[in-house]
């Protein structure tokens, strides 16, 4: 008879569990950073703050976003990983406030202008385990209920965990259980060229996830950077939302009327809502526009970062699509922080709009090709006509926005243009070196050895091996089976096995 051990219930069991976890995980990271965002857009200026409120409130401004890129670069790990095990990375989710039941009862979601109940609920998500802060007032969750599933079963099922820094390390012994069952190569079998890495975007989740090492250390810098990370974390995101609490308490304790944030709303919407309660609709037309333009920019961003994965490098289609893409999130952080500025409208005196972050049905990456690029430039022309019509109020941030969108069409409608006049171009057949003639005949090219150091050549290329450097770190054997023979007798390295970008980012690895 068989136990429901943790190793059957858990994340590990099959290749669909550890997907199913991974877009939980894309999912949680992406609804965090979209609430920072929120906050951080809701922000004041520096008027009516005195000179010391004024520098504080552009400090706080400053980390939480900072907070924000971060979640951004942890997404970007979680959609490498999952891209790496062969999966498609997910970008959709649910809108905002999350329903009940889509996460672990302890974890509330919600958008919410600043204030020192929604910077208490940040530090409460961020805690490192054994911390005993509590939840911001109106966060907590309105029933507990279990998720997870004590039973064998093969369709995947959710976990539920006490913070997220668990959640991630008990992915992480389940991604080990699993490679220790299939092996490194079967299980990492997604291609590489089709993640996202530093040649496309300055992140620092943005490494290419070629074995178990790489992944974990991934899961690694998530948990120490942000969720679950240790108490005596200086740079931790809970260290630094502790110190913006310092601050805020210390200001208030001077001035109690000081107010850090416009009154947005908290869960803004633009249309009537089935559910009313908690939820606050957009009325005033201009404050939709803007709102509306908002989240299409956003939802552009989601569909570009998909598309990119659906491209190997090193096309530069695959680049230009995410740098179109976080030149629409700049544009989108000057609406959303105009929309936070302008009312909500006459049935919310007093209560300011705020972007909603309005979620795709489904935004599933297009498959590359003539339609992916038509939807795009058309895209991008009907979000610059918009902007312009906004700019018309005069008011500098939807002045600079439309300037953006402008620029962004006419570098879209280049590129992409240009995307589709790329050609597959056929290497240059050349008389080869006997030593890359050697490799193509099956045995490897034996290396030329100058001061300790192996200098290996190949057809398009001389790769350089210096053991002395060589941590065995294996990033080698296990991204490049084909090339890297591991305990064999002779030459091991067979430099034409594999394309050249893929060595190449092997090496940087190393």
């Amino acid at each position: 008879m068989q136990t429901a051990t943790d190793r059957e219930l858990g994340l590990g069991a099959t290749r669909e569990q550890l997907l199913h976890a991974l877009y939980e995980a894309a999912e949680l990271e992406h609804n965090l950073m979209c609430t920072y965002l929120y906050a951080a857009f809701s922000l004041r200026d520096d008027d009516g703050l005195s000179e010391e409120e004024a520098r504080a409130v552009k400090r706080w401004r400053d980390v939480i976003l900072h907070v924000a890129i971060d979640e951004m670069g942890h997404l970007t790990a979680v959609w490498n990983i999952t891209a790496a095990l062969g999966g498609v990375p997910r970008f959709g989710r649910a809108n905002f406030p999350l329903d009940p039941g889509m996460l672990p009862a302890g974890i509330t979601v919600k958008l919410a202008p600043f204030d020192a109940q929604v910077l208490q609920h940040f530090i409460h998500l961020e805690r490192p385990a054994g911390s005993s802060e509590p939840d911001g007032e109106g966060f907590a969750a309105p029933w507990v209920y279990a998720r997870e599933v004590r039973a064998v079963r093969i369709t995947p099922m959710p976990l539920d965990y006490d913070t997220v820094g668990v959640f991630y390390e008990r992915l992480g012994v389940s991604l080990q259980d699993f490679v220790a069952r299939h092996g490194e190569a079967v299980a990492f079998a997604g291609d590489p060229a089709l993640q996202l890495s530093p040649s496309e975007i300055q992140l620092n989740g943005a490494r290419p996830v070629l074995c178990s090492k790489t992944a974990l250390a991934a899961f690694h810098a998530i948990i120490e950077e942000g969720e679950g990370a240790r108490i005596e974390s200086a740079n931790s995101h809970y260290a630094r939302f502790l110190q913006v609490r310092e601050e805020l308490r210390a200001l208030q304790a001077k001035n109690p009327s000081f107010q850090p944030a416009y009154p947005a709303a908290t869960n803004p919407v633009l249309r009537r809502p089935l559910v009313q309660h908690g939820r606050v609709w957009i009325e005033d037309e201009d404050s939709a526009r803007v709102v509306d333009l908002a989240n299409t920019s956003y939802a552009a961003m989601l569909r570009l970062i998909a598309y990119a994965y659906s491209i190997p490098r090193p096309r530069a289609e695959k680049a230009l699509a995410v740098d179109l893409g976080m030149g629409l999130m700049r544009a989108m952080t000057l609406l959303a922080e105009r929309a936070a500025r302008m009312p909500a409208g006459p049935s919310y005196p007093g209560c300011n709009a705020g972007m909603s972050f309005a979620a795709l049905r489904d935004a599933a990456p297009f498959t590359p090709g003539p339609g992916a690029r038509a939807f795009f430039v058309e895209r991008l022309t009907e979000m610059a006509q918009v902007a312009n019509e906004l700019a018309q109020d005069g008011d500098a941030r939807t002045v600079a926005a439309a300037r953006m969108f402008e620029s962004l069409r006419v570098r879209g409608e280049r590129g992409f243009a240009r995307a589709g006049e790329e050609k597959v171009t056929l290497p240059v057949v050349k008389e080869p070196t006997a030593s890359a003639a050697a490799a193509r005949d099956g045995s490897p090219p034996v290396p030329r050895r100058e001061n300790g150091v192996d200098y290996i050549e190949a057809e398009n290329m001389t790769l350089i091996y210096e053991g002395k450097r060589c941590i065995h770190a294996r990033f080698c054997v296990t991204g490049a089976p084909k090339v890297f023979l591991a305990n064999v007798v002779g030459p091991w390295i067979h430099p034409d096995k594999m394309d050249v970008d893929g060595l190449v980012e092997i090496a940087h690895l190393c």
